[in-house]
């Protein structure tokens, strides 16, 4: 008996592989970017890093403004011991909550807009 040596095809099949999405201009998606870490998804990010500290070091130089003088303020005062309390324990807490809450926002709000730089909206 003769043996058939001629292999059978076989026919494979699975999923849809996705393209890369790219138009006639090769523009890559910017979250394309960021996840094959190109030098452009880098420049991304450190943009969205960069633009974070900047909100960073403007609540630490106005808490610095504020709580800093406070020190040179109360050895000017020497015998106003219920003022150094009444403005630590009361005064201070208003513009803390109120600079805190700022800087949540502004985070908050630059990530949004890194959001939808990358998403493309």
């Amino acid at each position: 008996m003769p043996q058939d040596h001629t292999e059978r095809r076989v026919v494979v099949t699975g999923p849809p592989r996705q393209a890369r999405r790219t138009s006639s201009s090769g523009y890559y998606r910017p979250r394309t970017e960021i996840d094959e870490q190109t030098t452009l998804g880098h420049t991304y990010v450190r943009s969205l890093m960069r633009t974070q500290l900047r909100a960073g070091l403007a609540v630490f130089a106005v808490l610095g403004l504020l709580v800093g003088p406070l020190p040179l303020l109360f050895a000017a005062m020497p015998d106003a011991r219920r003022l150094e309390w009444a403005v630590l324990g009361f005064g201070l807490y208003v513009p803390l909550v109120l600079l805190a809450r700022w800087y949540v926002r502004r985070a908050e709000r630059n990530e949004r807009d890194f959001v939808r730089l990358v998403e493309d909206r």
